[in-house]
């Protein structure tokens, strides 16, 4: 697809450009992923930019972009050092787009929470990261960072 907003999306990040990457974004966007849950619209702009902000060692590959008209796919994959305890991380994620209007208007990022919370939180994160309370948890966190970003 000429034009595709997944690639300009990921090139974007690579380079920590959330202005760009807000801009691939239709106004109606709902964002999901085992991190945060879900995010709407101006949630999910301002997720991406507190990334690329705060991630101070973040890198980025991306690969195997696909996108039709209406659809699309990634896979993608981080480096970084987690915040809160100074573990490093390496996220494996594959990504799906619906696009409307040549915007990204759902975007769901799927990775292993249970191994993410291992190597982020060690062995706390190995035994509790794969359960609905852990994920709860997590996403109140990640939520309440988001609205003290904002």
């Amino acid at each position: 697809m000429e034009n595709n907003p997944i690639e300009k999306f990921y090139s974007a990040f690579a380079q920590k450009d959330w202005r760009t990457m807000q801009s691939c974004y239709h106004q109606d966007v709902v964002f999901e992923d085992p991190a945060f849950g879900q995010l709407n619209g101006d949630d999910a702009r301002k997720m991406w930019k507190m990334l690329c902000e705060q991630g101070n060692d973040l890198e980025l590959e991306y690969s195997n972009v696909q996108c039709s008209k209406n659809k699309g796919t990634a896979h993608w994959e981080a480096r970084y050092t987690f915040s809160k305890t100074g573990r490093k991380v390496h996220n494996i994620i594959n990504a799906t787009f619906e696009l409307k209007d040549g915007l990204i208007v759902k975007h769901t990022d799927n990775f292993n929470l249970h191994k993410w919370a291992g190597q982020a939180l060690g062995w706390s994160g190995k035994i509790l990261g794969g359960t609905n309370l852990f994920k709860k948890k997590l996403h109140a966190q990640t939520n309440a960072a988001l609205r003290k970003y904002r």
